[in-house]
C-alpha cells in the first residue's frame, strides 16, 4: 500500500515543474554514480585478476620456508610424507640467494633461484618464455633462465650469447674479513632462455639448477630455502596448509599465495576502497537532490496527507509513504545504472572499446570483470544513502499538523 501511494506520487504530474526537474536530476545522479561505481570496481576486478594470474605463474599455492634465517633442514622422510598428503599435486625444493651476474661492462644483482626438475611443473615460468628453451643445466654446467629485465640489463639475448656470463655468489662465513677465494663463489654460466611474467620477477630473478647452488654455497643435501607446492584443488588450501603445519611443526613458515604476497593484496584492496569512497560522493550529491525533491513534494502534498490522516492513516504510515518514495527514486536510478554498467562492461569485454595507452602492457585494453558482490555492495550503498536522504522529508511529513481546510 505504501509503495502504491509512492508510485502514484512519483508518476503524477506535479503542480510545480521544479519538483520534476529536481527529482529527475537526483535519479540521473544516482544512475551516473551507480554506473561509475560498478564499472570502476569491475576494472579493478579485471586488473586484480590479471595481476593474480601473473603472480600465480611464479608463486605456488603454498610455500614452506624457514621461520628464521635463510635455510632450513628437510629430511627425505618429511619429503615423502609431504608427497603423501592428500591434495598435494607436486612440489619443488628450491635454494635462493642473491648473486652478481656480469657480462663485460654490464652487470646486474639478481635473486638466483636453484630449482629441481619439478619446478617447471609447479609454476608457469616455463610457459612464459620469450626466447630460448627452458634448461637449468647440471651442477657442473649451470644454465640460466633469466627474467627479461635482467637480460636487458646485461645487454644480451639469452638464446644468442657468444660468451658465458660471470656468476658470483656469496658464501656464508663466520669470519669478519672477506676471503675472496673462500667466501665468494665465482663461476661461468650460459644463458639458456628469458621469461616475461611481471616486472617484479622479470627485473630481478634468474633460475638455475639446485645442484649448482648447493655446490657453490657448500650446503648440505638436506638444506633448502623453501619448498614450493602446487595443489590439486587450490580451494582446499586451508585444509592442506593445516596438514603441512602438523607435519613440519615449529620453525617453518607455511604460507598460501595470499600470505606470500600480502603487501600486494593489501595495496590493491586499499586502492579499491579509496576509489569506492571517492565515487560515493556522486551518490551523496544525488542524496541532496533527493532531499530537495522530497521536501518540495511534502509541501505540495499537504492536503493529500491530511486526507490520508482523516481516513485513518497514522504518522508512521505517512512517514513510510515518503520513505518509499525515496526508495523508489533509488530503485529507478540504481537499477538503470546497473543495467547501463552491465551493457558498457559487456561491450568492453566483447569489442575492447577503451584501449590501454602506452603499448607496453600484456593486454592492450582495459580488462573488465563483473562480480555479483559488487552489485550487492553498490545496491546496498544506494539504498542506504536513499534511506538517509528520505528520512528528513518523511519525518517532516509525519510531524506536520494535519488540516483539511479548503483553499
Amino acid at each position: 500500500m505504501r509503495f502504491l501511494f509512492a508510485w502514484r506520487y512519483f508518476k503524477a504530474k506535479k503542480s510545480t515543474n521544479a519538483i520534476n526537474i529536481i527529482a529527475w536530476t537526483s535519479i540521473a545522479a544516482i544512475i551516473i554514480g551507480t554506473t561509475a561505481l560498478i564499472l570502476v570496481l569491475s576494472v579493478f576486478n579485471g586488473f586484480e585478476g590479471l595481476v593474480k594470474s601473473l603472480y600465480s605463474s611464479f608463486y605456488t599455492d603454498i610455500k614452506i620456508s624457514p621461520a628464521a634465517g635463510k635455510h632450513m633442514t628437510v629430511t627425505p622422510a618429511q619429503l615423502q610424507q609431504l608427497r603423501a598428503i592428500k591434495g598435494v599435486r607436486n612440489f619443488s625444493a628450491v635454494i635462493e640467494e642473491k648473486a652478481l651476474l656480469q657480462n663485460g661492462d654490464y652487470q646486474s644483482v639478481i635473486y638466483l633461484k636453484g630449482v629441481d626438475e619439478n619446478y617447471r611443473y609447479v609454476t608457469g615460468v616455463a610457459d612464459h618464455l620469450i626466447s630460448g628453451e627452458y634448461d637449468t643445466g647440471t651442477p657442473d654446467d649451470p644454465r640460466l633462465v633469466l627474467g627479461a629485465g635482467v637480460e636487458d640489463a646485461l645487454g644480451i639475448y639469452a638464446d644468442r650469447t657468444l660468451l658465458p656470463l660471470n656468476l658470483y655468489l656469496p658464501r656464508k662465513s663466520s669470519s669478519r674479513q672477506i676471503d675472496l677465494l673462500e667466501d665468494i663463489s665465482s663461476d661461468s654460466a650460459w644463458a639458456a632462455a628469458a621469461f616475461l611474467i611481471q616486472q617484479d620477477f622479470d627485473n630481478k630473478y634468474g633460475i638455475t639448477n639446485i645442484g649448482y647452488i648447493r655446490q657453490a654455497l657448500r650446503l648440505g643435501e638436506q638444506e633448502f630455502s623453501g619448498i614450493e607446492i602446487a595443489l590439486l584443488d587450490p580451494s582446499e588450501v586451508s585444509k592442506v596448509k593445516e596438514e603441512i603445519r602438523k607435519l613440519f611443526g615449529e620453525g617453518y613458515l607455511v604460507q598460501d599465495r595470499y600470505q606470500q604476497n600480502r603487501s600486494l593484496y593489501a595495496i590493491m584492496n586499499t586502492e579499491r576502497w579509496i576509489v569506492y569512497a571517492v565515487l560515493c560522493l556522486i551518490l551523496i550529491v544525488a542524496a541532496f537532490n533527493m532531499i530537495g525533491a522530497l521536501t518540495m513534494l511534502v509541501l505540495e502534498k499537504q492536503k493529500d496527507i491530511s486526507v490520508l490522516h482523516a481516513l485513518g492513516a497514522g504518522r508512521d504510515f505517512i512517514r513510510q509513504v515518503f520513505l518509499a518514495e525515496g526508495f523508489l527514486l533509488a530503485l529507478v536510478g540504481g537499477g538503470t545504472g546497473m543495467l547501463l554498467a552491465t551493457l558498457i562492461a559487456w561491450l568492453q569485454q566483447t569489442f575492447h572499446l577503451i584501449p590501454l595507452e602506452g603499448g607496453s602492457f600484456l593486454i592492450n585494453y582495459y580488462p573488465v570483470q563483473l562480480k555479483l558482490t559488487d552489485y550487492l555492495l553498490v545496491g546496498a550503498t544506494v539504498f542506504l544513502i536513499a534511506l538517509l536522504a528520505s528520512w528528513i522529508p518523511s519525518r517532516k511529513a509525519s510531524l506536520q499538523e494535519f488540516s483539511l481546510r479548503s483553499e
